[in-house]
């Protein structure tokens, strides 16, 4: 059905942006039972809602008006929880009031107060900004909100998870008691039902159907993939579905910052947003995106909250998001306002019961694969190549002249040859990765041969945390197959000693885990290989139980006369024999790996 506005301005600038018909959420604000009422809405994230309550407000401030009376004291006030989504929300209805002379203007944090003055000082007909911004205007007296005729809270639900309740009570408190209160919010816990309570009369609720099916336009995929190689599969995922737009989330800025240069240095055109960058280097980065000089956005998920890209096709999560909740955030900066999109989650086997608890919490059903492979994508870029326009387009006569002197030249088949290659060098290369799950191209591990110290077999690294520490297997393992990229079955056996741990990688992976753990430090503990020094021990324990561990009052026990307590050995120390292994496919190391210390506890680490 087409917009039903009684606005012909309003009518005007969406037939300008190609607002065919409306989206339900749409719809539901500007039906007659919705006019000039308060409303609860909510929506999911890329429905639209922005216009939505551009519409709705602007029933109330034009009615069927062709323009605006001349701006002063604002008329709309819209509060929304981030900058980013503050100016994204400016720059919707700047393009919706312009036909009818509406004037617009942002006060967010992170921009000069001293411009937010003037502009307002200059008048305006509707206002967007941040809480924290907004009310500090207020309070300086730079803000007159007495002729306000409508208030939107947008994300009502992250304003009051960020912490900004106090704050959007000081500013509603101050504004008129006849005016329209519209409160948009994904999801309606109590606090959001008291806040409509307070400062809402006789609001209409509106939820727009579909969120038991997570989002309609969005197609879920979930990748297995090894831990080490995450980046390389979100390298061939970027070149498997060449979007115009993607965004790729991590969740810490040290993540984001070390996958922006990976893929900055594969020849992506990446950009970085997380929460330590400035505000002018976020609008850079934003603005590389949306016109187009830059294809990929990474990002934690504060940064990327609010945000509305042009043509972004995909979105890939290449670390697990904390919640369901966190998890239909992500995915719905894709398939926005009837476009389709595609929400890819990178699913180690450690976590896979974690993304299937996820989708499963968020109503979402994935098709499981593995990563799209090195020929899987060229044989994708030679279906493009073939199809590209450029070669249907009729040639222009400059063109005609230099193809006959490159034939009088070259052989036709040596001019295609140099076109493929051409083609091929403004792509990034693609990845060989493996499915670690059930199928293709499963790998299996290395079999240990020879001593893990210095031979083919492991090598051993150190950590500076010991016993007195409280160092312990449980944490210990899940950090260093963090820090490095590893999983359970890749590491052998760990000793922990008083002031320092040592532990065991597969030969073959140790160099790459080298260059991980010290990439991914961030004020962690710094790993570092093994230098042959014996580790400090603790001296013979003499006392109440004589001169040995288990030395009964005579002085000597099982474990013998003056024995050290040493290392605690996991993953199999016997008596100072070699350890017995503790993953498949492992065989026993020889006697030259690091000896546990005599008297050592020999413990068995649970298998992952």
């Amino acid at each position: 059905m087409p917009f039903d506005t009684s606005s012909p301005a309003l009518a005007r600038a969406l037939a300008g942006h190609a607002y065919a018909e409306p989206t339900p959420v749409q719809s539901a604000v500007i039906a007659d039972e919705a006019t000039g009422r308060d409303l609860l809405v909510s929506a999911q994230t890329g429905s639209g809602k922005t216009v939505a309550y551009g519409l709705a407000i602007g029933e109330t401030l034009l009615g069927t008006d062709e323009r605006l009376p001349p701006a002063g004291a604002p008329l709309a006030l819209v509060i929304a929880p981030t900058r980013e989504l503050a100016l994204q929300v400016h720059r919707e209805l700047e393009w919706l009031y312009a036909e009818a002379g509406g004037r617009v203007i942002s006060c967010v944090g992170g921009m000069d107060p001293q411009r937010e003055k003037r502009q307002l000082m200059d008048g305006a007909h509707v206002v967007v900004g941040t809480p924290g911004r907004l009310r500090d205007h207020l309070e300086r007296g730079r803000l007159d909100m007495s002729g306000l005729a409508a208030v939107v809270l947008d994300e009502a639900d992250e304003m009051l998870d960020l912490g900004f309740r106090e704050d959007l009570e000081f500013i509603l408190d101050a504004t008129p008691e006849e005016r329209q209160t519209l409160l948009f919010s994904a999801t309606m816990p109590r606090d959001i039902a008291a806040l409509a309570r307070r400062y809402q009369r006789d609001a209409l609720r509106i939820e727009v159907a579909g969120r038991t099916a997570g989002h309609a336009d969005i197609e879920y995929r979930a990748v297995r993939v090894s831990p080490r190689e995450i980046e390389h599969a979100v390298v061939n995922l970027l070149r498997f579905f060449e979007a115009p737009g993607a965004i790729v989330f991590c969740n810490t800025r040290e993540s984001v910052r070390h996958l922006t240069a990976t893929l900055q240095e594969r020849g992506f055109a990446a950009v970085a947003l997380s929460g330590e960058l400035g505000q002018n280097e976020r609008n850079l980065a934003l603005q590389a995106l949306r016109d187009g000089r830059a294809r990929v956005c990474v990002a934690t998920d504060v940064a990327a909250r609010g945000i509305d890209l042009p043509g972004l096709g995909l979105v890939i999560h290449a670390e697990l998001p904390h919640d369901a909740e966190s998890l239909q955030h992500r995915s719905g900066r894709t398939g926005r306002a009837g476009r389709k999109g595609v929400s890819v989650l990178l699913v180690p086997p450690a976590r896979r019961r974690k993304a299937e608890s996820l989708m499963a919490e968020a109503r979402v059903v994935p098709s499981w694969s593995g990563p799209p492979t090195a020929e899987e994508v060229r044989d994708l870029d030679q279906e493009r190549m073939l199809s590209d326009p450029l070669l249907a387009e009729p040639s222009a006569p400059e063109d005609a002249t230099l193809a006959e002197a490159l034939l009088a030249q070259y052989a036709p088949q040596e001019l295609a040859a140099a076109l493929v290659r051409l083609y091929r060098a403004r792509l990034p290369a693609p990845e060989e990765v493996s499915d670690p799950g059930e199928g293709r191209g499963r790998r299996e591990l290395p079999v240990r041969t020879g001593a893990p110290s210095g031979g083919a077999g492991g090598a051993w690294f150190r950590i500076p945390v010991g016993r007195r520490k409280n160092a312990d297997p449980k944490w210990l393992l899940p950090l260093i197959c963090r820090r490095g990229g590893l999983t359970k079955a890749d590491i052998g056996a760990i000793r922990i000693f008083d002031n320092e741990t040592m532990f065991e990688v597969a030969e073959p992976l140790a160099e790459a885990f080298l260059v991980s753990a010290r990439a991914s430090a961030a004020g962690d503990y710094p790993i570092e290989p093994h230098d042959g020094s014996q580790p400090e021990r603790r001296p013979p324990v003499r006392g109440a139980y004589g001169a040995g561990a288990g030395a009964g009052p005579g002085g000597r026990g099982k474990g013998g006369p003056g024995k050290p307590k040493g290392a605690k050995s996991y993953g199999g120390a016997n008596n100072g024999q070699a350890p017995q292994p503790s993953v498949r496919g492992w065989t026993p190391l020889s006697p030259s790996a690091p000896a546990a210390p005599r008297g050592a506890k020999g413990k068995v680490r649970p298998r992952g």
